[in-house]
């Protein structure tokens, strides 16, 4: 099966509230446009920077097709994330998101009752694929969060066999020698952990998917470019930018904090849902501060390379 493979920045958005905590998605086409106009390529639409799990199956519905109507005529690819603690619910956000004309779907592994063993995994991801047999399917391993780390070379050869779409694996994880045996067997696999970028890249990656390409998509777009030059000494700055970000915002709490810049960029997303709590005036003052130290605000986007292959790799 032939697949298109992503060769960018995906970003996984914010999924945006009013201040009662309602969907609000009239923000959506903002949020898209902002994204294309600072070199991203696709977005991976209702994962965990979008709040997924404190949505309701309608919510999700209503939150994919209104992306795919924004997207499409703006260029974006849209991956929509199908996956939760319901399985059969899941089959159904796939369907829908088949007929909204999704580019691809993509699931977690259940977590609350977790597969434990890879045939349980392999029926779950079987079903949920069901719901859209010729969309792309995408497995999101993301150990760290769902508790389910079970031998992924093994599901994802079974699921070639088993799961005609069967794309490739949204790869948040910290292990690279299972990255690396990812890589060369013919998948689309994207990176999902945006503080190792660059060590993604050396050993093979051309696509990302990641939460801090809402607010900054230019160290990485810089960091491929020194890559491909061979400057990996200016490729490992643009790397530590990323994780200086990522360092300044999880004091404030991270989802919190992140859709609380996207404000202060002028992109209105709203606080995110309970568990997670706004912050205060008085905190967005301190983070509008440790953002000014970092040098956030300069060295957030990379103009200079949109349009160009380093957009595209």
């Amino acid at each position: 099966m032939q697949v298109t493979p992503y060769r960018g920045l995906v970003a996984a958005p914010h999924t945006p509230f009013d201040p009662q905590g309602e969907l609000a998605l009239e923000h959506v086409e903002a949020q898209a446009t902002r994204l294309v106009s600072e070199g991203i390529i696709g977005v991976f639409v209702g994962g965990s920077t979008g709040e997924f799990a404190a949505l309701t199956i309608d919510e999700r519905s209503a939150l994919a097709e209104r992306w795919i109507e924004v997207a499409r005529p703006l260029g974006l690819r849209v991956v929509v994330h199908v996956g939760g603690t319901q399985v059969e619910a899941g089959e159904e956000l796939a369907r829908h998101a088949a007929a909204a004309g999704a580019d691809g779907i993509a699931a977690l592994a259940p977590y609350y009752y977790r597969p434990t063993d890879v045939d349980a995994l392999l029926a779950c991801c079987l079903r949920l694929a069901s719901g859209a047999p010729e969309t792309p399917f995408y497995y999101y391993d993301i150990p760290a969060m769902t508790g389910v780390d079970l031998p992924l070379i093994e599901l994802v050869e079974r699921a070639r066999e088993h799961i005609p779409r069967f794309a490739g694996v949204k790869f948040t994880s910290s292990d690279l020698l299972v990255l690396q045996e990812l890589l060369g067997r013919g998948l689309d696999v994207l990176h999902g952990t945006d503080e190792t970028l660059l060590a993604g890249l050396a050993l093979g990656l051309r696509g990302a998917v990641g939460s801090t390409y809402n607010l900054a998509p230019g160290p990485p777009l810089r960091l491929v470019q020194a890559q491909r030059a061979g400057d990996l000494e200016s490729a490992r700055v643009e790397q530590r930018r990323t994780v200086d970000l990522v360092r300044t915002l999880v004091p404030f709490g991270y989802l919190p904090a992140a859709r609380a810049t996207l404000g202060l960029l002028g992109v209105e997303v709203g606080p995110p849902r309970l568990p997670h709590r706004g912050i205060s005036p008085e905190q967005l003052d301190a983070l509008r501060e440790a953002l000014e130290a970092i040098g956030f605000f300069e060295w957030r986007t990379a103009p200079e390379l949109v349009g160009s292959d380093a957009v595209a790799w």
